[in-house]
């Protein structure tokens, strides 16, 4: 039997869009040489590699922690590639964003 490879929209393109972060800003942030072809595949569900899964995770988060303040880091929880994607071993679809509040604009 052959594993799906096409999960639709991920987590992480909701993610992305309430903190406002574009793939541009994704690529430009990452230390390890992600493309665009590659956070354009993770945010619509293309079946990534847990290695690639971890590296657009890590993006994320360095791209996030650059926009907040001081007092705002101190509560920001970091994202697990299970929270950005969800076929990943350990996602919980129930889960709930302990970020919510930090979001831009809210």
């Amino acid at each position: 039997m052959e594993v799906p490879r096409e999960h639709g929209p991920q987590p992480l393109d909701e993610l992305m869009e309430k903190w406002k972060i574009t793939n541009h800003q994704l690529v430009e942030t990452s230390t390890e040489q992600l493309n665009h072809k590659q956070v354009q595949k993770a945010r619509k569900g293309r079946q990534l590699t847990l290695t690639m899964m971890q590296k657009v995770c890590r993006a994320l988060n360095i791209a996030i922690w650059h926009r907040l303040d001081k007092e705002q880091k101190e509560t920001y929880f970091e994202y697990m590639h299970r929270h950005l994607f969800n076929y990943a071993k350990g996602h919980e679809p129930a889960w709930a964003d302990p970020n919510t509040g930090l979001y831009p604009g809210e």
